[in-house]
């Protein structure tokens, strides 16, 4: 670690924080969070894992508590000025889209255009069968819970203009050796995180609706909610991308290997020297063909505080300033848990932990040893996000309507080697929600 992240970290731990590594609560909010601010700020520039940025809020009892920005959205590397993160800034949130695109597929089942439980063959306009198991069709159900015996081993974002029909039908021009499906477990019959499946999610959807993934996911749940986010950068407007956060990761220049020494490479969302561009092939694009140019599965940007907002929708029971955004009884069905780790690996893989119990599109972790978030107390509700460098966090329990928000812009050693101490989670994600909770929720 360098003089001058030294210095910021002693700097953080005597309590004069630097303006980079600084974050203001909110207004009218509980007292002094001084050393809740001295903790994240120490966490953020602790030389084992420093944090390119950090973007944190915390809800208790169904009101923002607090809100705290530390880092830098974007590094100049000495070549041009660092821009600090701050309560605007968005970030490609990674997997906890799944979830966003969910409570929009919620709307269309309120809806009844779509119904959980049936072939969702009758959605895309095709046959989606997994060749092994061809006398069991796949629903909904199946692919919100990963347990439609989809696989990502083959891939799962295809440019504009591929249809996905042609990679998962046998036969077809892209279904090469079937590597998508599985071959010793059917539908319904094991748990295996999948991407893949949430492409075909977004592109039933498409073909449900005739709107194209990234504006009907405006419509439904952005829109409604005033959300500054969307799935698609290019369409951003420009004081929203200005404030986009680019994701790093400390590497040597031009590898793959983790160097904590080296500099901050950019992984995704560099838009500092030009805008972003539409997804290729998009002007061809044939609606419910594929969605995956928009990545239903990770793609969303948006801001905490933005994602504070959605939390505090479902708190509310679907209600947003006066407005129904989706029925209660529809989100008790998709929080109702679907699916449990049998703590022997015969109903699923847990990924060493990660995913223990699952809902419709949400990841669940009850108040238990290896499957809690903080060190105790707190039984949660949401998803885990991890791509490019950023590590996030959306978890809320809804009865007592506390809930956290995590968004890490980039990290300068491999997260998987920062072991933590009663979780999955990396160590340094461990702190953050462990303090944020102590601090500002069980207070």
């Amino acid at each position: 670690m360098n003089g001058q992240r030294r210095t910021l970290l002693g700097l953080a731990l005597l309590g004069a924080v630097d303006p980079l590594f600084a974050a203001a609560p909110v207004k009218g909010a509980r007292p002094s969070f001084a050393a809740l601010e001295r903790e994240l700020a120490a966490i953020a520039t602790d030389p084992a894992c420093e944090l390119a940025s950090l973007s944190v809020l915390a809800i208790r009892d169904g009101k923002v508590a607090y809100e705290g920005q530390f880092g830098r959205r974007r590094i100049g590397n000495g070549h041009t000025p660092d821009l600090p993160a701050n309560r605007d800034t968005l970030y490609r949130i990674a997997s906890i889209s799944k979830m966003m695109t969910t409570l929009g597929l919620m709307r269309l089942i309120e809806e009844k255009q779509i119904d959980l439980d049936a072939d969702v063959s009758r959605y895309l306009g095709f046959s989606l069968r997994n060749p092994h198991f061809a006398e069991r069709p796949i629903t909904l159900r199946h692919l919100l819970t990963h347990t439609s015996s989809l696989r990502d081993e083959a891939g799962y974002s295809f440019p504009a203009g591929t249809a996905l029909q042609a990679f998962v039908t046998p036969g077809a021009r892209l279904f090469g050796e079937g590597n998508m499906w599985a071959r010793n477990a059917g539908p319904g019959g094991y748990f295996t995180y999948c991407n893949l499946g949430w492409g075909l999610i977004g592109t039933l959807m498409e073909r449900v609706t005739g709107e194209r993934f990234d504006l009907l996911m405006q419509r439904l749940l952005l829109q409604p909610l005033g959300l500054t986010a969307g799935y698609n950068p290019s369409a951003l407007p420009p004081p929203a991308l200005a404030k986009l956060a680019t994701l790093y990761r400390k590497r040597t220049t031009d590898t793959e290997v983790w160097d904590p020494n080296g500099p901050w490479i950019a992984q995704v969302d560099d838009y500092g020297a030009r805008p972003p561009v539409p997804p290729p092939g998009i002007e061809s694009h044939v609606i419910g063909d594929n969605a995956t140019p928009f990545s239903p599965t990770g793609g969303l940007r948006i801001s905490a505080r933005d994602m504070g907002t959605v939390m505090r929708m479902l708190m509310n029971g679907g209600l947003h300033g006066g407005r129904r955004i989706l029925r209660e009884d529809t989100l008790n069905r998709m929080f109702t848990r679907q699916w449990t780790a049998d703590g022997k690996g015969g109903n699923g893989d847990t990924l060493n932990g990660f995913f223990n119990c699952w809902g419709l599109g949400n990841a669940q972790f009850p108040d238990q040893p290896g499957r809690r978030l903080v060190e105790g107390g707190f039984d949660a509700v949401g998803h885990l996000g991890d791509a490019y460098g950023l590590r996030s966090v959306f978890a809320a329990d809804l009865k007592k309507r506390n809930g956290i928000v995590v968004l890490v812009g980039g990290t300068s050693s491999d997260p998987g080697l920062q072991t933590g101490t009663y979780s999955a989670l990396a160590r340094f994600e461990e702190r953050i929600l462990t303090s944020l909770f102590n601090h500002a929720i069980a207070v």
